[in-house]
Parts: C-alpha cells; structure tokens; sequence
C-alpha cells in the first residue's frame, strides 16, 4: 500500500512563509508528476501546484503563482511547497498527491495538512 505523508503545515501570520513537504511510505512506486491540492472549509478541493518530471515543468493557480513554488525529488518522489506572502485566503488543508500516469488524474493522496493564516 502507498501512502503520502505531509508535514509542515502550521498557524502563522499574514505574510509569514511555510514550506511543506511530501514524502511517501509503504510500497515503493514510479511517479511521473506530484502535485499539491488544498481544500477550504465549506469549499471544493482545488489544484494549487504541480510538477511534472519528464518534462521538467511545474504549473501553479494563478492564486499562487509569484508566492508559492513547488519543488521536489522524482528518484525519492517527495516533493515540497514553499508558501511565501501567505494570505488569510490561503488557509485550509493542504494535500499532495502523485500521478504514475503521464497525464489523467493523481493515482495517490495524502492525508492533508492543515495551514492557517491569520489576519
């Protein structure tokens, strides 16, 4: 069984950064992207970064291009989010997950890891 295990998620301030990070346990596996999602109370899961190994790329919302940045290791599949200027928007559970496929839906997911911003 494959499981993702976030860490690093915390209370902070406006403005304050956070670096998460994404490691997995159990059977080993091959990912070709992994990714980080979040959830907010009362809201639907939503995509916030992810990058793809083989060609190199990352893709990020447009909510947190120019303050997050997703970074990782494909031979370890792990990967981070470092969250600089975070806004009280930016609060909820954050998830990552990996895909083995080259495209379609993440075949993995995390259990979340909770981020709150206060104002």
């Amino acid at each position: 069984q494959v499981q993702l295990v976030e860490s690093g998620g915390g209370l902070v301030q406006a403005g304050d950064s956070l670096k998460l990070s994404c490691a997995p346990s159990g059977r080993t596996f091959t990912s070709r992207a992994m990714g980080w999602f979040r959830q907010a109370p009362g809201k639907e899961r939503e995509f916030v970064a992810r990058i793809s190994w083989g060609a190199g790329s990352t893709d990020y919302a447009d909510s947190v291009k120019g303050r997050f940045t997703i970074s990782g290791d494909n031979a370890k599949n792990t990967v981070y989010l470092q969250m600089n200027s975070l806004k009280p928007e930016d609060t909820a559970v954050y998830y990552c997950a990996a895909r083995t496929r080259p495209a379609g839906s993440f075949t993995y997911w995390g259990q979340g890891t909770q981020v709150t911003v206060s104002s």
